[in-house]
């Protein structure tokens, strides 16, 4: 059973920085696709960044410029480098993966404070 476990949340302060990690059960290089995707209370699971196996990424439009996905094999890690937050990112962050089928974490919590 593959698992995705996810830390680094918490509160912050707007203007403020967050470093998610997700850790993967298996090698990273096993996953076409990782990412991290954010759930607001009352609205639909959005995309904020993803990965390739070939490195290349992909960010949301509202996060470009402040968010950065990142990757280390060595340590089956994939992390979210969260800078300038802002209260509307506020939501549920969650790890993804992608290979035969679709592998999820069970989320952590981002709050900023306005």
């Amino acid at each position: 059973q593959v698992q995705l476990v996810e830390s680094g949340g918490g509160l912050v302060q707007a203007g403020g920085s967050l470093r998610l990690s997700c850790v993967a059960s298996r090698t990273i290089f096993s996953f076409n696709v990782m990412g991290w995707y954010r759930q607001a209370p009352g609205k639909q699971r959005e995309l904020v960044a993803a990965v390739t196996s070939g490195s290349r990424t992909n960010y949301a439009d509202s996060v470009k410029g402040r968010f950065t996905i990142s990757s280390d094999a060595a340590l089956n890690t994939v992390y979210l480098q969260m800078n300038s937050l802002k209260p509307e990112d506020t939501a549920v962050y969650y790890c993804n993966g992608r290979a035969s089928r679709e592998y999820w974490g069970q989320g952590t919590q981002v709050t900023v404070d306005s």
